[in-house]
């Protein structure tokens, strides 16, 4: 039987090599010339469209060029400083989104739009219309930021404030006997409040309505700044909308009325004769990322979306959502401190939190870095909260936007008691256990008895506790005045750097020259980058995946040229399989709202 399991695996291997390694071959030779070269006009103006959506940092997962999403936050940070010394890239046309961009994407796309206009280049956004839901004040922010901001002629400019939704489930799990059973440290950790309440708490509304209020602000402030206009001029405009796109440019909230055909075609007109269009993905994959020179190096180590214990990720292998795994992450700074060239460390953290005990074992590395003499700042994206705000809180520096979501610094946990569920539908969930009072403790079948539910209390004290001691320890803060900003409220950037949570306000550049100060590297003297980990190709990851020889394994990356060829993406995403590997993660991820 076992040798009848190796030839039939045999004959599927067999047929995967034949029926997708050989035609990538076909497809590499034909195309492999043309991918090599750099194809940007002399003349050139990138479209930025950020309408498809944006993930933090580039994924570490070797198939997500399979996964049909979008540019990154940093990949478009990084090309954008690349086009300003590229004298073939005169011009760039934003498209924005109608419902809006999270806040803290926008801060750092529009510091970098900033940059390039500052380089002498023209800059361009189209817009077809600012709708009255999500954070679209972000996405008017970006286009402020433009040298010119289009609207289509047909399109409304509704936006005149910020609003957000909170689902709550308490009633209906009351109706129909789900029965959650939370611990929460303390009462602005109101991520379980959707589980137990029909309604906003007080300390949830509270904190809700502060860092929305401080979102909306610092995004009016910026795009006023940039249209030239007081931010209470601004706010008294925006807020007596809505308005057509007639009279948005009339009130000076746009320039141009016009499709986006016609923006494209003014773009092109102020690059310069014969320019073109050229997508910024492709211009960002023509170029690479950033590698900079000299003989010392920064090393740029990333992380983003929950935090679990383990290694190799709990996402779709052809490019699904983003994960921090603590071995991974671990292993990466550490691989850094033991790099000789590397000076300082730019730990680049989006996160909404995870498991506590993941958590630590990153921050242990963080500790391991500066205790070896190599300085670490962290640069904050869309949020580093609870977990994230964890493993971030014992740097030398933290940078994060004026809209980052940070701090809650709290603690949840518990379970959902299913028994009376279930049985109304016939179903009987029963528990059966050995061993000591606790080991039941987190059946579906029963509630907590009150020795287990004293238990796994005090268990939620002491992560909390630990939380605050690593935070006074690194913010070199009070544990009372910890405890005092705590309590698993959610802040702003902006808010953090008033209370001490947070040290400066900026992104990714200003963490990086943060860096080099730190490491006393003159401004005057070269720096190279160095990503860890380092990037495995697909063909590595394939070769790997199926046991293919050393030999095998490099004539697949040779053909790595494929990657950019559409019909062999869809060849692969047809042999896509399920392997997540069993790691025996645990994340309870927090939301930051």
């Amino acid at each position: 039987m076992k040798q009848f399991f190796l030839t039939v695996l045999g004959v599927f291997a067999g047929l995967f090599l034949f029926l997708i390694v050989v035609p990538f071959v076909f497809i590499a030779v034909a195309i492999g010339s043309a991918s090599s070269e750099d194809p940007t006009p002399a003349n050139t103006v990138l479209e930025l469209d950020l309408r498809d959506g944006l993930t933090d940092q580039t994924s570490s997962n070797p198939f997500a060029v399979f996964g049909g999403g979008g540019l990154s936050t940093l990949q478009i940070v990084d090309a954008l400083a690349q086009a300003e010394d590229d004298n073939r890239v005169k011009a760039l046309l934003i498209r924005l989104p109608e419902a809006g961009i999270t806040p803290a994407a926008a801060d750092e796309i529009r510091q970098a739009v900033g940059r390039f206009r500052r380089s002498g280049k023209v800059v361009i956004a189209h817009s077809q219309g600012f709708q009255p839901v999500g954070t679209a004040v972000s996405s008017y922010m970006v286009g402020a930021a433009a040298s010119q901001l289009w609207m289509q002629n047909t399109a409304n400019f509704q936006l005149s404030g910020l609003s957000s939704e909170g689902l709550f489930l308490g009633r209906a799990f009351d109706k129909y006997g789900v029965r959650p059973e939370f611990e929460q440290r303390y009462e602005y950790k109101n991520a379980v409040n959707e589980y137990t309440e029909s309604d906003y708490t007080p300390a949830h509304r509270e904190a809700a309505t502060a860092w929305m209020t401080s979102v909306y602000l610092s995004s009016l402030a910026n795009a006023a700044r940039d249209r030239k206009v007081t931010p209470a001029a601004l706010r008294t405009t925006i807020e007596a909308g809505p308005y057509s796109s007639v009279e948005a440019r009339e009130r000076r909230l746009i320039d141009r009325v016009g499709h986006v055909e016609e923006a494209e075609a003014e773009a092109k007109r102020r690059a310069g004769r014969n320019a073109e269009l050229v997508e910024l993905s492709d211009y960002a994959s023509t170029r690479g990322e950033r590698t900079g020179s000299g003989s010392k190096a920064i090393a740029i180590i990333g992380g983003e979306g929950a935090i679990g214990t383990g290694s190799g990720g709990g996402a779709d292998p052809f490019g699904g959502g983003s994960s921090i795994q603590s071995d991974d992450l671990a292993e990466a700074i550490y691989d850094a401190i033991e790099d000789d060239a590397v000076k300082a460390i730019v730990f680049r953290v989006s996160s909404p939190g995870g498991s506590p005990d993941a958590s630590e074992q990153i921050l242990a590395a963080v500790r391991a870095a500066k205790a070896a003499g190599k300085p670490v700042v962290v640069s904050m994206g869309d949020y580093a909260a609870s977990g994230g705000y964890w493993i971030s809180s014992e740097a030398n520096w933290i940078v994060a936007q004026p809209t980052t979501l940070t701090g809650s610094i709290g603690v949840y946990g518990g379970k959902f008691v299913l028994a009376d569920a279930l049985g109304r539908f016939g179903v009987d969930l029963r528990n059966i256990s050995v061993g000591g009072e606790y080991a039941d403790a987190f059946s579906p079948a029963q509630s907590f008895t009150p020795a287990q539910r004293a238990a796994f209390a005090a268990q939620i004290d002491r992560t909390y506790e630990e939380f605050i001691t690593r935070v006074a320890a690194g913010r070199r803060l009070a544990p009372e005045r910890v405890r005092e900003i705590a309590r698993g409220r959610v802040w702003t950037g902006a808010q953090a750097r008033e209370i001490g949570l947070v040290d400066q306000l900026g992104g990714l550049e200003e963490a990086i020259g943060k860096a080099r100060e730190l490491a006393r590297i003159p401004a005057s003297q070269s720096v190279s980058f160095k990503r860890f980990p380092e990037q495995t190709s697909p063909f590595e990851a394939l070769a790997d995946m199926f046991g293919v020889s050393g030999e095998a394994a490099r004539v697949l990356v040779g053909i790595g040229g494929v990657m950019n060829d559409p019909a062999a993406e869809a060849t692969v995403r047809r042999i896509q399989t399920d392997r997540a590997r069993a790691s025996g993660s645990s994340v309870l991820a927090d939301q930051p709202w």
